[in-house]
């Protein structure tokens, strides 16, 4: 883990940087002027509650949803320029989403050489080596052949993320990827993304398990209705709080029995 960041102000290690960002859906404002940056080899983690705007913030990162105003810079391309070639820039982005998204008619390993294939024009011969080394990395070897629908949902999520890793993404986003699943599967999504971390991939994370924010994160911000509220190392935003609606989320989240007492 490293220092904590400046927001706001260009830096030139960092791989993710917004600045003014404004999202609304008709007239429900949902990001309020954003600031934020993501060092490279740096893991951000993006708390809150529902409907702070946290996955529309990861979804404007990528230009999945395009913002009212602001600018989004990932890897040196200005994403929210009209005339940048949004495809080109993507590239670095990989992102891994609440569901799946698998192609069911394809088995795992055609899932993962079908992009590296048609977009990075790698042979066959490459893209299945690559494929396969990222497959053993998130521990799925044996699945190579196996359908999607022949796979639980925690190793649906672990193709999905070797999938991203299959592009060589500059950074990793991460939309709350373990929401779907059965409580006994988010461990092993959980262990392959602290792995990543380990391994100095850059990751921008929207999630609810707070206790991997406290052990992987360098920085979390804590959103509420539109805005970052409070950013930091995680010993401070979620260890000692100073802002009183982030103390009240957390004594929410961390204490749901009591919460309501």
């Amino acid at each position: 883990m490293g220092e904590t960041p400046t927001y706001g102000v260009p830096t030139g290690d960092a791989i993710v940087s917004v600045s003014g960002l404004h999202k609304s859906f008709g007239r429900v404002q949902v990001l309020k002027g954003i600031d934020m940056r993501v060092r490279r080899g740096e893991v951000v983690c993006v708390i809150g509650p529902s409907g702070s705007g946290k996955s529309t913030l990861l979804r404007c990162v990528n230009l999945l949803e395009e913002p009212n105003s602001g600018t989004v810079v990932v890897n040196g391309y200005e994403l929210t320029d009209p005339d940048v070639e949004i495809d080109k820039a993507r590239r670095s982005i990989g992102m891994v989403f609440q569901g799946f998204n698998l192609f069911g008619h394809m088995s795992v390993l055609d899932n993962l050489t079908v992009a590296q294939r048609k977009v990075l024009r790698r042979d066959k011969a490459e893209a299945e080596r690559i494929a396969r080394d990222n497959l053993a990395k998130v521990g799925l070897s044996e699945k190579a052949a196996a359908m999607p629908d022949q796979l639980s949902g925690g190793q649906q999520q672990r193709v999905a993320i070797a999938r991203a890793l299959s592009m060589d993404p500059a950074v990793m986003l991460f939309d709350e990827p373990t929401s779907a699943l059965d409580p006994e599967l988010v461990g092993d999504v959980l262990s392959v993304m602290r792995q990543l971390a380990e391994e100095g991939m850059t990751m921008l994370v929207v999630t609810h398990e707070m206790q991997f924010a406290r052990e992987v994160a360098d920085t979390v911000l804590f959103m509420d209705d539109g805005a970052v509220v409070e950013q930091g190392p995680p010993a401070r935003v979620i260890g000692a709080p100073s802002h009183e609606r982030t103390r009240t989320f957390l004594s929410r989240v961390l204490n749901p029995v009591h919460a309501d007492e």
